[in-house]
């Protein structure tokens, strides 16, 4: 009965269902691994943001490059502050409370400049009133300490990726946005103070890129969810084919074929538009192929008439004189 497995239409599905249904497994388990690490990656980052606070500062060379392990931790640095370039970083909210960071340029002792958030003030970078709360930054050969953070993305939370900020402003806090903006080079990451001068509040780092529950963690977990319906289906679908295909092989093993079905004996459909020879006529009397009923008379009209009706029937009379 089921030798219909052996031809190459369901040799084709064989290969394809046992192929497929594995590769669906494999996947959801990955995108699942995905999300696992993501959280996993998120209680350490926690967890190293709690002994960074307690942690002592270490030197801004030993900490890089900015890795998932060293962001966050804390970094001194020395040298002097380049006061012709400071920038300001609109649209940075903190508290619920919308602002705008104070980024100014530390020329360190190695040569390359370390873009240093020395805080961040509310108001609008555009209003002259709010930026004139912002303190110069100090004099000198100074040495600072802030955590340690990785180089912003067009991507990363508050960045504004768009051009057209005017001249001081600053949209990502990245090398790579800086490379224009000052005549020497800068490190691939920055720090925010752990103090700030004047009524600037300092900045909490921020957790480092890929390692907390953001929209794409979620979404490795929905994807979960689509590989496995997915393997799901392939298997619901061979199954339906196997059980269409097996009802018709027990058919034909029956002598039932797709055209003949009980009640016809030739083409298995009702005979329609017409009366079977041998069939009551409407009267509840059997016809034959000549008219006539089972007692040899013809048929008659519904009162019991010839064919032309009553009144040409012929009238019988009785005999003159008979009572």
């Amino acid at each position: 009965m089921y030798r219909f497995l052996l031809t190459p239409r369901w040799w084709a599905i064989n290969v394809f269902t046992v192929v497929a249904i594995p590769f669906c497994l494999f996947m959801g388990s990955w995108q699942l691994g995905r999300f696992e690490t993501r959280v996993d990656s998120h209680r350490e980052q926690q967890t190293q943001a709690d002994d960074a606070r307690e942690a002592a500062a270490e030197p801004l060379r030993d900490l890089l490059p900015v890795t998932t392990e060293t962001s966050g931790r804390k970094a001194t640095a020395s040298g002097r502050y380049d006061a012709e370039h400071q920038l300001l970083v609109p649209g940075r909210t903190l508290d619920d409370r919308e602002g705008f960071y104070v980024l100014t340029l530390l020329r360190t002792d190695d040569g390359k400049a370390l873009p240093v958030v020395r805080g961040w003030l509310p108001g609008d970078a555009d209003s002259k009133a709010d930026t004139a709360k912002v303190p110069a930054p100090p004099g000198g050969h100074v040495t600072v300490t802030g955590a340690l953070q990785s180089s912003e993305s067009p991507g990363s939370k508050g960045v504004r990726s768009g051009g057209g900020l005017p001249a001081g402003q600053l949209g990502v806090i990245s090398a790579a946005s800086l490379v224009n903006v000052v005549p020497y080079g800068v490190h691939d990451a920055w720090i925010t103070a752990t103090a700030a001068d004047g009524a600037m509040t300092p900045v909490p780092p921020a957790a480092a890129p890929g390692s907390g529950l953001d929209l794409k963690a979620f979404q490795n977990l929905g994807y979960t969810g689509e590989w496995f319906v997915f393997a799901g289906f392939v298997l619901f679908m061979w199954a339906r084919l196997f059980r269409r295909e097996a009802e018709a092989a027990r058919d034909l093993a029956l002598g039932i074929t797709p055209e003949q079905a009980p009640g016809d004996p030739v083409s298995g459909a009702p005979i329609s538009g017409g009366k079977a020879p041998g069939d009551p006529a409407p009267g509840g009397q059997a016809t034959d192929d000549s008219g006539q009923d089972d007692s040899g008379q013809e048929g008659s009209g519904q009162d019991g008439s010839g064919p032309d009706g009553p009144d040409d029937a012929p009238q019988k009379r009785s005999p003159a004189g008979a009572a």
